[in-house]
């Protein structure tokens, strides 16, 4: 029985708030101070009807979370989902990608994209959740949470209850500072259908197209741009796009691309603050160096922070961000969970913690995660990193991109192809072994191929590679590698 009244903590978001810290191998727990505050609650009950298992957050990971869930027979009557968002859970790649393309050019759009069809699941949507028995409360966050009573209080003032918690609130988006220009009309960030659909707006009466950030956010956007015939500039701090991943020759190849397709690029450069004209939006952005970009519509693409609050007493990691998890996606705190964006978790073949903000990581670890909350699973996550893209892929364009990767981009590279249309580039460790291998425009069998090369990690002959004649050439050599048997 609830209590006519509810306690909760409210945690500074400090980094030295209830902090994972390494001491002599030991993990410990360390608190800063807090204040506590009182709600009332309706004597005898909570408001949410479903209190066994609860979900906080509403994206790709609790969509595959629920899925899972209902495999198991456990959702109906037991499962209830917490949501910032207006709509079911659904799959967040599409917002850079297919439903920024014009309305002539068969734009993506719900209910076509919920969880889980991206893995070729059935379309959740919100009445498949009703026929589950799944219980969400839409646009109505968690901003309170009290783990000796395990109960919730969500921004309406509404208090749940739980048994075992599920935390599931992902990433947002980094932004300008207000003082510089960031909140300016005609200044978009892209992380949930309604901030691409403010962008769509956008573009409809857009001219001048300006992208702050070279990494996949700026390369989509900025492609979904071409869509439009806008003139459309990316600008970076880094000497390439997608610094974190490309080569300066790969890079050099998707640069030229899009040069191509009419984008143009200011790199090593910074934003000192955006402009606006007489109608108060946006237009126009002046550089560190002095230079001015003038925009009508200028998209954001700097980076996300993961979401911890108001969950920073279960312990987040100092170095990657992050509810730390261990192996099984538990927390420090007995029956409760992290998963998805938010996850600070063991990356097992490369001995490091690490968050991965992106999708195949939020199924995979929704999965894994509600595996071992409902059965005895005991076997530890085992991840193998992919990225991917997909670019240019509206109606008319002159040329399609997907590409994929997988493993670790460390040690030496060994570029092969042309990029007519196919491009691959192999890294490989100082002991020879293959530790990530990067393709563009492969078939899917030789896609299916980089996941078995990249978790072997087989020993290959860089010199051979480097002498092949072709990506399908090399990739017949890192085949045969797999076939020799010397990998981990």
């Amino acid at each position: 029985m609830a209590s006519a009244a509810q306690c909760f903590s409210s945690y500074s978001s400090s980094p030295a708030t209830w902090a994972l810290r390494q001491r002599g191998g030991a993990r410990v727990l360390q608190l800063s101070s807090r204040r506590s505050f009182c709600v009332s609650a309706a004597a005898g009950g909570f408001d949410n009807q479903n209190r066994e298992y609860v979900i906080v957050g509403g994206g790709n990971a609790a969509g595959y979370a629920a899925r899972t869930f209902v495999e198991h027979g456990m959702a109906d009557g037991r499962l209830c989902i917490v949501s910032k968002e207006p709509v079911p859970p659904y799959e967040r790649p599409a917002l850079t990608k297919g439903y920024l393309f014009p309305l002539d050019k068969k734009p993506a759009r719900l209910p076509g994209f919920h969880t889980c069809v991206g893995s070729g699941g059935q379309r959740q949507t919100a009445e498949w959740y009703k026929e589950n028995g799944i219980e969400v409360l839409y646009e109505d966050p968690v901003v309170a949470f009290d783990g000796k009573t395990q109960t919730l209080k969500t921004s309406s003032g509404k208090i749940l209850k739980y048994g075992s918690l599920i935390i599931s609130t992902g990433c947002e988006a980094s932004r300008l500072p207000e003082k510089i220009g960031g909140k300016l009309p005609g200044v978009h960030y892209i992380r949930d259908v309604a901030d691409a659909d403010s962008l769509v707006s956008s573009l409809g009466s857009a001219k001048k197209v300006l992208v702050i950030g070279g990494g996949y956010i700026g390369m989509e956007v900025a492609a979904a741009a071409c869509g439009w015939n806008l003139d459309t500039t990316i600008v970076f701090p880094e000497d390439h796009i997608m610094p974190r991943l490309f080569t300066p020759s790969l890079a050099k190849k998707y640069e030229d691309l899009y040069q191509q397709n009419g984008v143009k690029f200011i790199k090593g450069a910074l934003i000192d603050k955006l402009e606006a004209g007489s109608d108060g939006r946006v237009s126009s952005a002046v550089l560190k160096d002095g230079s001015v970009v003038e925009a009508d519509t200028v998209i954001v693409g700097i980076g996300a922070k993961p979401v911890v609050g108001p969950f920073e007493a279960v312990g987040v990691n100092p170095e990657v961000g992050g509810i730390e998890v261990d192996s099984l996606f538990r927390t420090s705190v007995p029956g409760i969970f992290a998963i998805g964006d938010v996850a600070a978790f063991p990356l097992k073949m490369y001995n490091r913690i690490a968050r991965v903000e992106h999708v195949d990581h939020a199924r995979k670890s929704a999965h894994h995660c509600v595996e071992t909350l409902l059965t005895s699973q005991t076997k530890a996550y085992d991840y193998l990193p992919y990225f991917y893209s997909r670019v240019f892929e509206y109606e008319g364009s002159s040329r399609k991109v997907w590409w994929q990767f997988y493993g670790d981009n460390v040690g030496e590279t060994v570029e092969v192809g042309n990029f007519d249309p196919k491009v691959a580039t192999f890294w490989i460790d100082s002991d020879s072994r293959l530790k990530g291998v990067f393709l563009e425009s492969g078939t899917s069998e030789e896609f299916s191929l980089l996941p078995q090369l990249a978790k072997s990690q087989p020993i290959v002959d860089k010199s051979k590679l480097q002498a092949g004649a072709s990506v399908e050439d090399a990739l017949e050599i890192a085949r045969s590698s797999l076939q020799s048997g010397a990998s981990v």
